[in-house]
């Protein structure tokens, strides 16, 4: 006769905010997370790499030898909250070995070693849930790996990183140059002292991967997507979209097509009616397009302590309920494998503003430029500017291929003194 666990016992790699948000919560909560999971969830070890920032949580628990937690036969939940690729691949993988299911918040390690990881899992007949790694507090992994498997997703689009989001709106409501806001969102403790990974859009990318493998049943790696940060927006660019009834935000994209998966993060102009215009400020947003059950709208707090902690204890609930009925829940899905479309087969729009000589002769011969690269031309917006004008340009879709062809024959137009940025766009979603 099976025994059922009265109490589970629970390891933890790292103790930073997160980790300790969810010390806390599981102190605080305690009785009330026993009620929902079927037993009490006793955090029993905690590692650290420094004894002194421990976050509250007794000296008792803690350790800095972080290969006991994983391999001590009394643990059988392992949470990773320490971030970064090594150690923690070889300590998820190793305690997988040693029979533990792992509730993780790692979006680099998932986008980058994922298929190994669910491969261990799989083998070893645990659980590995990852609802924080993306989008914070917001329900999301979970929704695609479950709730919506009987459905056909065709694409999933987002705004996975609170402060790109923050620097973008500040630039439209205020009109502030991309540096300004940058440094106002340090101080605010928004972005991080070398914002690299945010402003560059790597932190997305490894969100859009996972997002993607998800929604299409197929393997994607944070090497299958196309970045593209926000560096390069100005806020020229911010007021142009803006004169267009549109806003600028960094978008994660994921969509399916004959050729297979396009997975992209990018500046893109957005009608002000989408959905996702309307999220501020370090707030986050998926949306998804699917079949059945048409267009959906997760939005809530993507980052921070509580929100984080908020998602991995939804997860240790749910494995803590399939250790107390000796189950497990969802594997990887893989079975599609659409692959990744060749580069430049992607279909969108682009909007091109551009610095154009003042005189006669130029709208035309900058039409036939588009016209010799089969894009046509949905709009154009032209400004003076001294003895100069400012010209945009805003097509209607065409492959990547075609586009980018477009954009290097401008730049070499005689017409043409600069091609100052190029921006794609989405429309309503109606």
């Amino acid at each position: 006769m099976k025994t059922i666990p009265s109490i589970i016992k629970i390891g933890m790699l790292g103790c930073g905010v997160v980790g300790g948000s969810v010390a806390r919560e599981l102190a605080s909560s305690g009785a009330d997370l026993a009620a929902r999971a079927g037993a009490k969830l006793e955090l029993t070890k905690v590692a650290v790499r420094n004894l002194s920032k421990r976050d509250g949580v007794a000296d008792s628990i803690l350790t800095t030898d972080a290969e006991s937690v994983v391999t001590d036969p009394e643990i059988s939940l392992i949470i990773e909250v320490m971030g970064g690729i090594e150690p923690a691949r070889e300590l998820i993988l190793k305690a997988i070995a040693n029979g533990k299911s792992v509730v993780t918040a790692n979006k680099a390690l998932l986008a980058t070693h994922g298929a190994d990881l669910y491969a261990a899992a799989e083998k070893a007949g645990v659980d590995l849930y990852y609802e924080a790694a993306v989008a914070g507090a917001i329900p999301i992994i979970r929704p695609l790996r479950e709730s919506l498997i009987g459905d056909r997703i065709n694409r999933v689009m987002g705004i996975v990183n609170g402060t790109t989001n923050y620097i973008l709106t500040k630039m439209d409501e205020e009109g502030l140059p991309f540096e300004v806001v940058l440094k106002e969102a340090q101080a605010l403790g928004y972005a991080e002292a070398d914002p690299t990974a945010d402003v560059e859009g790597h932190d997305a990318a490894a969100k859009a991967a996972i997002l993607a493998g998800l929604a299409f049943h197929s393997r994607v790696t944070a090497n299958d997507v196309a970045c593209e940060g926000i560096t390069k927006v100005s806020a020229q660019d911010v007021a142009t979209a803006k004169s267009m009834g549109k806003v600028i935000k960094l978008i994660a994209e994921a969509k399916r097509s004959d050729q297979g998966i396009s997975v992209r993060v990018a500046p893109m102009m957005l009608d002000r009616s989408h959905p996702l215009a309307a999220v501020r400020e370090a707030f986050n947003a998926v949306f998804v397009e699917s079949e059945g059950a048409g267009q959906l709208m997760f939005y809530g707090r993507g980052a921070g302590g509580a929100p984080t902690a908020s998602a991995v204890l939804g997860d240790v609930v749910a494995v803590a309920r399939h250790i107390v009925a000796g189950s497990k829940g969802p594997a990887e899905s893989d079975y599609a494998d659409l692959g990744i479309a060749p580069k430049g087969a992607s279909i969108t729009k682009y909007a091109i503003r551009m610095a154009v000589h003042d005189k006669p002769g130029v709208l035309a011969n900058v039409a036939n430029v588009f016209a010799k690269e089969d894009v046509s031309i949905q709009t154009v917006l032209q400004k003076g500017r001294g003895d100069a004008a400012e010209l945009t340009v805003v097509t209607h879709r065409a492959t990547e291929a075609n586009l980018a062809a477009t954009v290097a024959a401008l730049s070499k137009s005689d017409v043409v003194r600069e091609v100052e940025s190029v921006i794609r766009v989405e429309g309503s979603a109606s």
